[in-house]
């Protein structure tokens, strides 16, 4: 059977280290690391990932702001408190929760964020600074992606690494990240996606694979090689009746059949949705030491 990468445990480790770095930030700097959280609308996985985001921040010692608005918000309302929050001393991260609703413009809302305060990583500046190996806030769930692997003593360095999806929020960041001449990186790296002919050809050479299609059963035993690691992104509701809610997650990996064959393999849920919270808190204490003048 393969190694479970729980996403889990790591967070739970890497939150520990950062409570410590927290309580000496404050004891030597006075520095409180603050983060405001925006959710228009009242879309149920938005706002439980919101309660996660809050209780994670509440239990390592950073300072949260909630700010929820009805979907009928305006897109100047949003752009105004965003300014405002990219002024005020007490918050060093800014995260609007995605999707927004239709009549605001998501692009134009991003935008509109600090770069200093993008603890989610999506401003265009830092995906510039991403590209070209620079400092900057990385992208929560690629980065949650690399530090399981890392952390997991997985070497990256020289493996072929095939990512199935190419999405702003996950693969292509990933695949510019695992490509970088810098430790944790230097992979060779083939991407994935719906108009890739014989997948299954170019799935069975990974070394790494990282899956972040979106729809379950994406990848099956047949499409994976002997000692394979495997990265599951997905997060997927299907129907399962003996269940209270009345249905359960999946990833996007057949896990049962895969962990056969995997050398390693994250589970779902329990894998990378927790790294995603914890990568955020990371992002948002460096701001708050970027604020601050404090070097690593």
């Amino acid at each position: 059977m393969a190694k479970i990468l729980s996403g889990k445990e790591l967070a739970r480790t890497m939150r520990e280290e950062m409570k410590i770095e927290l309580k000496e930030l404050k004891k030597k700097h006075n520095v409180v690391p603050g983060l405001a959280v925006i959710l228009i609308g009242d879309d149920p996985a938005s706002i439980s990932y919101i309660k996660e985001k809050e209780k994670a921040c509440n239990n390592i010692g950073i300072f949260s702001r909630e700010y929820r608005f009805p979907g009928h918000y305006q897109e100047a309302e949003l752009l105004d408190l965003i300014k405002d929050l990219n002024q005020s001393p007490q918050i060093h991260g800014i995260l609007v929760q995605l999707p927004l609703p239709e009549h605001i413009n998501e692009e134009k809302v991003l935008y509109a964020i600090n770069p200093e305060k993008d603890v989610d990583g999506f401003h265009p500046v830092n995906i510039g600074r991403m590209m070209i190996g620079a400092p900057c806030f990385l992208p929560c769930t690629p980065a949650g992606i690399q530090q399981l692997l890392l952390r997991n003593d997985i070497e990256i360095s020289g493996k072929h690494v095939v990512i199935v999806g190419r999405s702003n929020i996950v693969g292509k960041p990933l695949a510019m990240m695992l490509l970088q001449k810098k430790p944790g990186a230097n992979a060779t790296v083939t991407v994935c996606h719906t108009r890739t002919k014989n997948m299954a050809e170019i799935t069975r050479q990974a070394d790494i694979l990282i899956v972040a299609a979106g729809r379950p059963h994406t990848i099956n035993a047949e499409m994976v090689s002997e000692g394979v690691v495997v990265i599951d992104v997905g997060m997927n509701r299907v129907e399962d009746k003996t269940k209270k809610k009345g249905y359960r997650l999946v990833g996007d990996v057949e896990f049962e059949a895969v962990s056969q064959k995997a050398s390693a393999i994250s589970p779902v849920p329990g894998g990378v949705g927790p790294m995603t919270i914890t990568m955020l808190l990371h992002n948002t204490i460096q701001a708050a030491k970027t604020s601050a003048g404090i070097k690593n």
